[in-house]
């Protein structure tokens, strides 16, 4: 099972976390003050070469009494901490138990098992077409999707046991649930080659992304072996790499190319012969389309032909009266409590932007990003009660710089949705010092080793970390430590948050 991240940053040899963790146990514990932990944390921010950082910092207590603050009510760009106002907004607002259905609709009439007209797969927004894990419990029963194409045969065999056994149309994925806009105007054209930039449009599959696995050749000289999962014969792909004696560079990883909005893709680059293998994972440009072509396989599996092509549309207007007649097949969502756990646990940036499009469906006038952005923005100040002067969202995962969010406006949130009936559905996903998800490796050795629940995030000179700490006299402490303009490496920036963290633990 794959585990992605979030950010790309290249780590540094400064953050040791031995050296880290013998700092931090050194420390002489004393009684708990504001004035106290101010201190220590000043320390560590004031010194060199942390003082160089734009530190952004919130420390409240059980109540919401501020312990410390620097420059808490600035607003900062907060990467993938982002990810809690979405998770955050949608556990409140949203049932757990709360599900969407992906139907089949025949545009003309059926007769002898034969669809005279197209097959319309609709979707509406259901991100869980794909192998991954849904809980930190990784062994209960139905925790995990081992297949990305389980549900989509699903799907086929409700279609067979209708009778059907000919398509005489086309297979069209309809995406028309959520707006037509399916890339964000606010990341970057490098990015949107890339997993984290897939687009989001109301069908879905395998987080809208190709997983190509890559490794050395037989021998140096050789092409490397570069083999991609799903295969639906979408792919047309190049291999202009080499293959180089053991301890020479590897550099694939960061030279997959395609012709721009096409499935025209080739790699370039080296690799060593003693490299293990690897995975990256590329943006598949039309969501619609490239889950309508693994259906088309799938239904080929259940024994169900299809005469014409595979095509995809956004007009909700096109397929509308066929959309309005009983579907010929149905399947039902994961519930949407498992929906949030790979936006907080794996940071999945394609989920949580389904969650907003679903929100602005749900609760404003569209599936789109103004519009789910709107409902987030009414309800941090009217329900959360954060200053509005501290937020300005633009996507739901912080993949866009220009998000940005006070440290204090953080805390907020995640006290109020601790607090929440609903709480559950958020604190499930949330990652545990030392536990599956991306705080697995933090925070170990130290005196916060499994007592700091918290998101991370990182993009380009961005760190940031907020959540909350348990105590040993049973309360919880909520934070959020935001470090941005920083030229240090990312492994660099997270030691220097964590350092901050444990001062606030101690």
């Amino acid at each position: 099972m794959q585990v992605r991240n979030s950010g790309r940053g290249s780590p540094g040899p400064w953050a040791a976390p031995v050296l880290l963790a013998a700092t931090l146990l050194c420390a002489v514990a004393g009684p708990v003050t504001a004035q106290s932990v101010a201190r220590r944390i000043d320390r560590r921010l004031d010194a060199p070469p942390m003082d160089r950082n734009l530190w952004g910092v919130a420390l409240v207590d059980e109540k919401g009494a501020l312990l410390y603050g620097r420059n808490q009510r600035q607003l900062f760009i907060p990467a993938s901490n982002t990810k809690i106002v979405v998770a955050a907004v949608a556990s409140a607002l949203i049932p757990p138990d709360w599900t969407v259905k992906t139907s089949l609709y025949a545009d003309g009439p059926v007769s002898n098992g034969v669809l005279q007209g197209d097959l319309v797969l609709y979707g509406r927004g259901d991100p869980t077409f794909g192998k991954r894990c849904f809980a930190t419990d990784t062994l209960r029963e139905g925790a995990c999707e081992t297949d990305s194409f389980t549900r989509l045969r699903d799907l086929a065999t409700a279609l067979k046991a209708r009778g059907i056994r000919v398509v005489q149309g086309d297979l069209v994925g309809d995406g028309s649930y959520f707006e037509p806009t399916m890339v964000h105007p606010d990341w970057s054209n490098y990015d949107l080659n890339w997993w984290y930039a897939a687009p989001v449009s109301a069908l879905g599959f395998n987080d809208n992304s190709v997983d190509f696995t890559w490794g050395p050749g037989i021998s140096p000289g050789a092409p490397a072996v570069i083999t991609w999962t799903p295969d639906v014969g979408d792919v047309v792909f190049e291999n202009r790499t080499v293959t180089v004696p053991a301890g020479g560079e590897s550099d694939i990883g960061d030279r997959f190319y395609r012709v721009p909005g096409t499935l025209q893709i080739w790699a370039e680059g080296t690799v060593a012969l003693d490299q293990p293998t690897r995975l990256e994972s590329f943006a598949m440009p039309d969501p619609n389309l490239y889950t309508a072509r693994a259906l088309r396989q799938a239904l080929a599996q259940a024994g169900i032909a299809v005469t014409g092509t595979t095509l995809s549309t956004t007009d909700s207007t096109r397929y509308r009266q066929a959309r309005s007649t009983r579907p010929l097949a149905e399947i039902t969502s994961r519930p949407f409590r498992e929906w949030v756990f790979p936006i907080l646990n794996r940071s999945q940036n394609w989920f949580a932007e389904m969650v907003l499009k679903q929100l602005g469906r749900r609760f404003g006038r569209a599936g789109s990003w103004d519009e789910g952005l709107a409902v987030e923005r009414r309800f941090l100040i009217d329900s959360v009660r954060v200053d509005s002067t501290e937020f300005r969202l633009v996507d739901g995962s912080g993949l866009a710089s220009s998000n940005l969010v006070s440290p204090l406006a953080f805390t907020r949130i995640l006290r109020y949705i601790r607090s929440h009936p609903r709480a559950q559905t958020f604190l499930a996903g949330l990652p545990q010092a030392g536990g599956v998800g991306s705080l697995r490796s933090r925070f170990v050795g130290t005196p916060l080793a499994g007592r700091v629940r918290a998101k991370d995030g990182s993009i380009s000179e961005v760190n940031s970390l907020s959540g909350f700490i348990e105590r040993p006299d049973g309360q919880v402490w909520t934070f959020s430590v935001q470090a941005n303009h920083h030229g240090q490496s990312g492994r660099t920036a997270i030691a220097a948050i964590d350092s901050v963290v444990v001062e606030m633990g101690r």
